[in-house]
């Protein structure tokens, strides 16, 4: 594969906010839900054809890009396997839905526009209600005390640290089951909840969709999906009436847009990095380090009676520092990208080890379980055991030769700009150095 253009740039760092915005210009109507099902990614600048979202999910990219690498990437980076988890058992579930006898389906209505639009306005009232109802006593309350003249701070302030946020309406109502001891006594609490009738069991996929209200959408559940309190009552009265794909159409279309334009843009720039921390750091330090003694060694020649031809011999120190440190800067070091190397990820350092192996491998398979436990990884045997690792085993960890053939191109196209940046700055103070009299104080 030949080298992108010299102008590429890998894509910028996407926070949720960036999200939000987005979203808020971008109506998801039946002209986009079709753009998205014909392969429309959403791809930011940056990132090729070969390494685009649906193509890493469909088992087109090779390591360290498959789909396997980017579940590792949201649940020890991001945080947010769960979105992934969930798009993945959803895409997986419209599929059998489609494919069951319709004298099950015919038990499923369509979810249309019309009633999930009403839903919501209906549980957005119901909110609005509630806190113009809690408003009076909530006054009388506080009256005499310090909250008194600024109740609007208090009923804003929330955890910073709570998964998922939730808006203030209607906090007291939200959705319980976190003590349930069953999948089904925990969705007839969600159902219980917001007001509305047990659903018919004998609808197809009954079972598996309280599966999912347990895991995925009320409070405390083990993959609790960001969703606010209005949207969590929208999708389980959605559920109550319905296991029909199309009542979880809305939530879905969000993960998508999260996955698609949040998510893996951030992955595709993790990846780039073929260094972990200590090595980049140290990369880094090497690169100033290396910059500074040419520095030193121009200026000593500048002020010396020898001739100004020996000062451009620090031409090629120049470029080997700045090189390296803008290399390094992008998270890169110019070492391992000669052998098209990177350093193996902590996760799986330890894979040697038998036992701890097989431990990984287990949870390798949970991750893409659609109804396993939570995500959180601080039990795993290999997170005490790399935080023990000395810094400088960590700069020289394991290699592993990297397969992408489009992450090599992207690599190679940044290597060169690095190289090229580092000859102009290179040309440019030797030229000053050169150009200057000799001093000659000694």
């Amino acid at each position: 594969m030949g080298l992108l253009p010299l102008n590429y740039r890998r894509p910028d760092h996407v926070s949720e906010e960036d999200v939000r915005r987005n979203e808020s210009s971008v109506e998801f109507d039946e002209k986009a839900d079709a753009s998205l099902k014909s392969g429309y990614s959403g791809t930011s600048p940056g990132i090729p054809d070969a390494l685009t979202f649906d193509r890493i999910l469909n088992g087109g990219a090779c390591p360290p890009c498959t789909v396997r690498d980017f579940m590792n990437y949201l649940i020890y980076i991001e945080h947010a396997a769960e979105n992934l988890q969930f798009y993945l058992w959803y895409r997986d579930y419209v599929r059998r839905f489609d494919a069951a006898p319709a004298s099950e389906t015919v038990l499923s209505p369509d979810w249309t526009r019309a009633m999930e639009e009403d839903t919501i306005a209906r549980v957005q009232k119901d909110a609005t209600g509630k806190a113009k109802k809690d408003a009076p006593v909530a006054r009388e309350l506080f009256k005499g005390t310090d909250f008194e003249k600024a109740p609007e701070a208090r009923v804003e302030s929330r955890d910073p640290f709570a998964t998922p946020p939730r808006s203030s309406a209607g906090d007291t109502a939200s959705l319980s089951g976190s003590q349930a001891t069953s999948y089904v006594s925990q969705a007839e609490d969600a159902f219980s909840a917001v007001g509305v009738k047990q659903p018919f069991t004998i609808q197809p996929f009954r079972s598996e969709i309280n599966r999912v209200i347990a895991t995925y959408i009320v409070d405390d559940s083990p993959r609790q999906l960001n969703l606010s309190s209005c949207e969590q009552k929208a999708v389980v009265r959605a559920l109550s009436y319905t296991t029909h794909p199309s009542a979880l159409r809305t939530l879905s279309q969000n993960i998508e847009n999260t996955l698609r334009r949040q998510a893996h843009p951030n992955f595709i720039r993790w990846s780039i990095c073929n260094g972990n921390p200590a090595r980049v750091t140290f990369a880094r330090g090497l690169g100033v380090g290396t910059i500074l003694v040419a520095a030193v060694g121009s200026i000593i020649l500048t002020l010396s009676k020898a001739g100004r031809g020996w000062r451009a011999l620090f031409a090629i120190l120049w470029v080997l520092g700045i090189a390296t440190l803008v290399a390094a800067a992008k998270g890169m070091c110019v070492v391992l990208h000669g052998l098209h190397h990177r350093n193996v990820r902590p996760w799986e350092l330890f894979v040697e080890d038998n036992t701890t192996g097989l431990e990984q491998l287990h949870e390798g398979k949970r991750s893409f379980d659609s109804f396993g436990s939570c995500n959180s990884y601080e039990d795993e045997p290999w997170v005490v055991k790399y935080q023990r690792r000395f810094y400088v085993r960590k700069v020289f960890d394991r290699e592993v030769w990297i397969q992408e053939p489009a992450l090599r191109q992207i690599q190679d196209t940044i290597f060169l700009q690095s190289v090229l940046l580092a000859l102009f700055g290179a040309s440019a103070l030797t030229a000053i150095f050169v150009a200057v009299p000799a001093g000659g104080f000694f």
